[in-house]
């Protein structure tokens, strides 16, 4: 499944961005139905939902995901947790394919090994966006991350160890994988509001699918 997955690479390329951090272009593109697929059965056993900050804000992205762990937003804080607090039960299986493109992503990008246990899955519609940030609630910071784009494109922002570190802006399309780590692990990060558009494929909105080593 992981060769017909990325047997295509005509359309792929890499981009550095940093020491530890890369764009992958296309790299999720070859088998895209079946990716979509997984992607769908995941959000119709757990539904996308807005969860709420700490601080008592909606977000603007809607959230679910699979794996061992889900993230979770909520008064008391953010973290990792083993239950869907909304279906009250664990979160669904990471689907393999899911698994494997992330491996497949973090090996490309020199991290061999990623063992990923959560898959947040996150969607943007046109006015959405998430501030500048560090993906520090893992307890395994050895461990990339890995963000796989799909649908609209969209602009990340890629900063430094500082909250003040200047930003990259980095368009990412359809297909787009970001593997940072490493020296990179806790840079600063975001998105800028989703402009207006309609994806051939999934109409107005962005997917992204993140994946961690949580635990």
């Amino acid at each position: 499944m992981t060769a017909d997955l990325f047997a295509d690479q005509s359309r792929t390329w890499r981009e550095e961005l940093c020491a530890g951090a890369v764009v992958l272009r296309g790299f999720a593109l070859a088998d895209e139905a079946a990716l979509l697929a997984a992607v769908q059965a995941v959000v119709a056993e757990a539904p996308l939902r807005q969860m709420v900050t700490p601080g008592g804000y909606l977000m603007s992205v809607a959230m679910s995901g699979c794996g061992d762990y889900g993230w979770v937003s909520d008064s008391s804080g953010y973290r990792y947790d083993p239950i869907d607090p909304e279906r009250e039960r664990p979160w669904p299986a990471m689907p393999a394919l899911l698994r494997s493109l992330a491996e497949d992503a973090a090996a490309s990008a020199g991290f061999a090994g990623f063992e990923p246990d959560a898959c947040l899955i996150n969607r943007y519609v046109p006015g959405a966006r998430l501030s500048l940030h560090q993906d520090r609630d893992e307890r395994d910071m050895s461990a990339p991350i890995v963000s796989v784009s799909l649908g609209l494109p969209a602009v990340f922002q890629f900063g430094g160890a500082r909250r003040n570190s200047p930003t990259r802006r980095v368009p990412l399309a359809h297909g787009d994988v970001v593997v940072w780590g490493g020296p990179a692990r806790l840079y600063y990060h975001g998105v800028l509001t989703l402009r207006d558009g309609e994806h051939p494929l999934l109409g107005a909105q962005r997917i992204n699918l993140t994946f961690r080593k949580a635990m």
